[in-house]
Parts: structure tokens; sequence; C-alpha cells
């Protein structure tokens, strides 16, 4: 036993290497799955070099392997998943760790399809592939995010049938590798650039047919989370009609092929141009009809006998009113005649009734004067000798004293 490392002992590097690889040597053989990423043959030293990814995550694992398993091997190539037995080891020269490969085995279709469908169960479950959430796609997107493989078919029908229907339609391509060990990670990358940029309405993710080993990445669990987590559209034009990778479901619109997504992105120019005259037309056809109706509502109302002639409607009403004004002045007139008339009989009836008429046929009023006050004598019991008296007769008055009474 090495004694233990102090600062003024500290171990030398073969000491800490020797008990790294001894270490590792203790941990035996292991099953490791995974996709391989290169493939470098080396016939002079009669050992192969292999790079060994993870694909739902940037971790990779460097494999040494007899050069005679990798040649002979149909399912060693690069883009392949494979399950390898190896023993770790420790090489003390570089400080390196790599799996010492023994046997290399293919993934199985029926396994990577089994992995699929435990993983869409799994997703399906979480609401991944709910309805609900899928967003609609904008009518006019002003710019449109590509992600698809570099000099891509797939580039080419999106590119050329979205600007066929509307030219002026704008991309921003973001080229990635769309199969084997590093299609996942470049893919997350895009997605995320192209849903952080504003200008970007809607992300097309495209690729052309291939097999069920080449359309894998677009069942990783790692994309279709990114996926779901955009915030901005994403269509799906992945393989051909029959092929459904995962990202399918999870993505706002599932197209079968590259040459439909440029389809379904944009609108067709000429259809929107026939839609907007025929529109124009009917706004045209509706405005003539509207005024001919106002025009036809106005004939009618100018035709109207108040507007027509709206002075013979006055001069028949002033003549009617000059006519009552008439009648009410003669009805006014022929009262006060006989109002006066019956006035008059009524005066000559109060003057026959009169004192004054009395008087002008002898009689005469005697009043007797006390001091101020006058009172008319009914009875010579009224008066006394002395009394002064004013007499009333027609013509006017005399005053008298009593001298003397007689009965």
């Amino acid at each position: 036993m090495s004694a233990p490392s102090t600062p003024e002992q500290p171990w030398p590097v073969r000491t800490v290497a020797r008990k790294i690889a001894e270490w590792v040597d203790r941990l035996g053989s292991v099953w490791v799955e995974g996709q391989l990423a290169q493939v470098v043959a080396r016939p002079g030293t009669g050992t192969a070099f292999l790079t060994l990814r993870d694909p739902a995550a940037d971790v990779s694992l460097q494999l040494t392997a007899p050069i005679g398993l990798v040649r002979e091997n149909p399912a060693v190539a690069e883009g392949n998943r494979v399950v390898v037995l190896g023993k770790p080891s420790f090489f003390l020269g570089r400080g390196t760790l790599s799996l010492r490969v023994s046997d290399i085995r293919a993934v199985g279709i029926g396994e990577l399809l089994a992995r699929i469908e435990r993983l869409r169960r799994l997703l399906a479950a979480e609401g991944l592939f709910d309805p609900a959430r899928k967003r609609k796609l904008p009518f006019l997107p002003s710019g449109i995010g590509l992600i698809t493989g570099r000099a891509s078919a797939a580039e080419h029908d999106v590119v050329m049938n979205a600007q066929a229907r509307w030219p002026a339609a704008r991309f921003r391509i973001e080229h990635v590798a769309v199969q084997g060990a590093l299609a996942v990670p470049q893919i997350v990358d895009a997605l995320a650039a192209l849903d952080k940029d504003p200008t970007i309405d809607v992300i097309v993710l495209a690729r052309g047919g291939g097999s069920v080993e080449d359309l894998l990445p677009f069942s990783d669990e790692t994309l279709c989370r990114a996926v779901a987590d955009c915030r901005t559209p994403v269509v799906s034009a992945i393989g051909h009609e029959p092929d459904t990778p995962l990202v399918d479901h999870v993505a706002d619109l599932r197209c079968s092929t590259p040459t439909e997504a440029g389809r379904r992105i944009v609108p067709d120019v000429r259809e929107e141009s026939a839609r907007i005259a025929e529109l124009r037309g009917r706004a045209r056809r509706a405005l003539a009809g509207w005024v001919d109706r106002e025009q036809r509502l106005l004939e009618a109302l100018r035709n109207r006998p108040v507007l027509a002639a709206p002075l013979q409607w006055l001069e028949q009403h002033h003549a009617e009113i000059e006519r009552l004004t008439a009648a009410a002045r003669a009805a006014l007139l022929r009262d006060l005649d006989r109002r006066q008339h019956d006035l008059e009989h009524v005066r000559a009836r109060l003057t026959a009734l009169g004192p004054a008429a009395t008087l002008a046929r002898g009689y005469a009023v005697v009043q007797r004067i006390d001091e101020d006050e006058r009172h008319v004598v009914r009875s010579v019991g009224e008066v006394a000798e002395g009394d002064r008296l004013r007499i009333r007769v027609a013509d006017g008055a005399v005053a008298a004293r009593v001298e003397k009474m007689e009965a």
C-alpha cells in the first residue's frame, strides 16, 4: 500500500495512473448500447478505433476492437445503432480510458420499433400528442425557418414549392445532419436558434425518406421534447407518406412529404389574387346595389308632393288659414252686433225704469241734510221743522228748509 499523498509527499503520475488502471480493471465486462459515430481501422496495428455516442445526450466513449471483428461485422458502420461487449481499460501511457470490445451486435429493427413504441406511449401519456396544444400556422409567415440537410432534395422541395406558391416567401435555412450521431444535437440547436429569432413565424423540419435506422433521430425523446417546447409553430415533413416518426405527432402540423410542407406553409398567390378579385367584385356589386337602392329612395322622396311642390302645401294651408280667419272675424262681428243690440235694449229698459225718467215726469227726490250726510226722505215723520232739505228734480236740485209740517 502506498502512503497517503500530501503536499509534501505527493504521488507521482505513474502511481495515480496505476491505481486508476487497477480500479478500472476490476470493473469487468459490460454490454453497452449506442450509435457509432466514427470507425477508424489501422491495418498496421491490427486494432480498430471506434467512437460510440449516446444518441440522447452529448456523451461519447472510445472503443478499441480487433480489426478482424470490425471488418467481418456488417453492423459496424458509422451511424448504426449497436450493442457492444467490452471491458473498460485505462492506458497508462496516454492516460485515456477506453472500452476493449470483444463483440459487436446490431440493434435489431424489432427492438428499435419496440423502444419507439414505448416512448410513443410515454409522450402520449404526458399530453405531447394532444391536438388541443397544437398551434395554428400563420396565414402568411413573414419568415420561414427550415431545418434540413445541406444541398438535400428536401430543401429543394420545400423552398421551390413554397416560392412557386408565394414568390416573396423568405427562408432562413439551418443545415444540420439529418441522420447519425450528430443529428439530434444539431437539430435541437437549430430549433433553439430559430425559435429565438423574432422574424421567424414557422419552423419546418424536413428530410427525405429513409430506413427506420436513418429516421431514428426524429423519434428521439430529446428532439420531441424540444419541438414541444418551441414557442414557434413547427411543421414536420419527414420521409415519405408511410414514414411516421414520433416528431410528427409532437409537431403542430404533420406533412407527409417536404413537397406538401412547401404547399402548406404559405398560401397560393394565384388563389389569393383570385379570391381578392372575387371579393372586390362582390364588394363593388354590393356597393352599386346599395347606391341604386338609395337613389331610388331619394327619387321616391323627391316625387312626394311635399317635396315636389313645397310652396303648394304652404299655399293651401295659408288659404285655409285666411278662410278660417275671415270666418272667425265674421262670426265675431255678428256676435258683437248681437251683443250691441242687446245692450241697447237693456239700456232703453234701464232708462225707462231709472230715476231720471221718473224725475222727468214731474217727480222729485227729497233728501234731508244732516251735517255732511244726506238721507232720502220717505215719510213726513223723518223730518222736523227747521231741517235743511235738498230737492232733486229732472234738471237739477234746489235747497230748502222745513217751515211747516202738514199731514
